[in-house]
């Protein structure tokens, strides 16, 4: 897959684009959707697959006060979109000159001057430029005039769950996470490089963690006890993570600690990405690491069931393919 970072890096127009556009995040089944549909019309027609999105998100720069929480981070966005086989993709840096765009302007400038977009395929509920003023119907009208056509995806939904960005951190939020896998068609993931913590997990537990940092604008997915799947130096390890406080030790600072299973390496400062397949239960105060070490065991052994459960089931990947 081709990057370009700035649509200046764009010198002509691509061979037959077939173009999306949007901001992608999760790259839920509804963005597969839209990535499936111009690579498909594109290798029919012999053209190329597009996909638009910006950085950072829209709604940092144009309503910081929201506070958005992104369920997934830029390079993981970008792996799944190469993952669906779009030829080019096109990540154009949101700032508040560009937020200022009109729609007219990103059609004639961006769509048709830069790219020479053939087809335009968006989802639904999809609006561009200054004030989301390029509606569906507005592009549908652009594409009459000017000579590409429109595809409109409609919207999709799971179990009556309507497949959206917004839905998903709803269902994060609450750590419903079979219900997160069934919109995204895969299971959620935290990534990152591991930390130092208080090395009480091995120490005073007989539990090792290996610790990631959950920053303030991260998507925090409810504070508990989770089973995970771990993928370290392209190995995948079971493992379960506890996300909150330690109320134990008087925590003051969120973190994210996983005990991996069957594993026994020096790994701070090193990436690991892990997948969360279900919550097992709420953070709670022990009355000291005894209790809690007890029940840490439990969380192992109901957490290796549902493991195997999900491996017998064939749910679970052991290939690092995101």
């Amino acid at each position: 897959m081709q990057i370009y970072t700035d649509l200046l890096d764009i010198k002509q127009p691509f061979p037959r684009p077939f173009v999306t556009i949007g901001n992608f995040d999760g790259v839920h089944l509804g963005h597969q959707q839209l990535f499936k549909t111009v690579v498909d019309k594109a290798r029919r027609n012999k053209g190329t697959s597009i996909a638009i999105t910006f950085a950072p998100h829209p709604l940092k720069v144009v309503r910081p006060d929201i506070g958005i929480k992104l369920i997934s981070t830029c390079d993981q966005k970008r792996e799944l979109i190469a993952q669906a086989n779009i030829d080019v993709l096109i990540i154009i840096p949101f700032t508040r000159p560009f937020a200022a765009i009109s729609a007219q302007d990103f059609v004639d400038e961006a769509l048709i001057k830069s790219i020479g977009v053939e087809e335009l395929v968006v989802g639904y509920d999809y609006a561009l430029g200054r004030g989301r003023e390029g509606d569906i119907a507005f592009l549908q009208e652009q594409g009459k005039k000017k000579g590409f056509a429109v595809s409109v995806i409609e919207a999709i939904y799971v179990d009556d769950m309507l497949v959206s960005s917004t839905k998903v951190r709803e269902l994060v939020s609450q750590g419903r996470m079979r219900d997160v896998r069934k919109l995204l068609g895969r299971f959620y993931q935290i990534r990152g490089e591991v930390q130092k913590g208080q090395q009480r997990g091995g120490r005073l537990l007989g539990f090792p963690t290996a610790n990631l940092h959950i920053a303030a604008d991260d998507l925090c997915p409810k504070h508990g006890v989770y089973v995970t799947q771990v993928f370290y130096d392209a190995k995948c390890y079971g493992g379960v993570l506890n996300i909150g406080y330690n109320p134990t030790f008087h925590g003051r600072k969120i973190s994210a600690e996983t005990h991996i299973f069957d594993f026994n390496q020096d790994i701070y400062g090193k990436d690991i990405k892990i997948n969360l397949l279900q919550y097992l239960r709420g953070e709670r105060k022990f009355s000291g690491p005894t209790a809690l070490a007890d029940q840490i065991g439990q969380d192992i052994e109901q957490a290796r069931e549902v493991l195997f459960k999900a491996q017998q089931d064939h749910l679970l990947s052991y290939t690092v393919d995101y």
